[in-house]
């Protein structure tokens, strides 16, 4: 495994990318409302990348091996956006998680249980940590909300690459996994079902959803490691402050 640390030219570049693909998210929330197909949602997020910002969507034709093609400009779900833009060759990486219309309180208290965990594991970021000291943080949280982590998808290093090492688990033991050092940048991305832990994969090779049929949320961010703690890159005038408990606590 060989992660990059990047050079203060490359967390330049990392900081561009890392606010306009939040600025997408701040972009498309109006939009976001009962009635609105994710087709809809795909082609003004396109655009807006493509036309104001001068952005790449990264994620349309990428194909990881065994892949086909995936065929659009975001990751969408029924209540979850996903945006990774490139500019200038560096990829911004991030998604949040939004209440159509009169959600539940099961649903919002999953989606805030999700954000926190998010951030529980954010703040153990710092150069000396463990990587596993990460995945433990944000499965305690979880699980003693009554929630499972999801195990199949991880966290990521990014950068010039849209998915570089090293891979971020979202569960783990403290005390093991790579050592952080500054300069390195990847993602944190939990994602927390309801019900049990366990997905399955529709036909078309990208959907996934929960086998029990329970909720899931998950949020996203991308991290750096600074020489004394961390910086969340994809932040901007939109995005939700960090959660009380979770600064109280820092």
């Amino acid at each position: 495994m060989t992660v990059s640390i990047k050079t203060d030219t490359d967390i330049a570049g990392m900081r561009i990318a890392g606010r306009l693909a939040s600025e997408v998210l701040d972009y498309i929330t109006p939009f976001v409302q009962p009635g609105v197909t994710t087709g809809e949602l795909d082609r003004l997020c396109h655009d807006y990348m493509v036309n104001v910002q001068g952005t790449i969507p990264a994620p349309l034709n990428y194909a990881p091996s065994g892949h086909t093609p995936y065929p659009k400009s975001i990751c969408t779900s029924v209540n979850n956006l996903d945006i990774t833009v490139i500019k200038e060759g560096w990829h911004g990486d991030t998604s949040r998680m939004f209440a159509v219309g009169e959600a539940s309180i099961q649903a919002k208290r999953l989606m805030q249980v999700t954000y926190e965990a998010m951030w529980v594991g954010i703040a153990r970021v710092k150069p000396g940590a463990r990587l596993g000291d990460i995945g433990h943080a944000i499965q305690h949280f979880a699980e003693n909300q009554g929630y499972s982590v999801v195990r199949e998808f991880c966290g990521h290093g990014i950068g010039r690459k849209f998915h570089e090492d090293p891979q971020v688990l979202h569960y783990g033991k403290p005390g093991t996994g790579l050592v952080l050092e500054a300069g390195m940048i990847f993602t944190i991305e939990p994602m927390i079902n309801a019900g049990r832990r366990d997905i399955r994969q529709m036909p078309d090779g990208w959907t996934i959803v929960t086998k029990d049929r329970s909720l899931s949320a998950q949020w996203e961010h991308t991290v750096l490691v600074t020489a004394d703690g961390f910086e969340v890159l994809t932040v901007s005038a939109g995005s939700p402050a960090m959660p009380d408990r979770v600064r109280q606590a820092a």
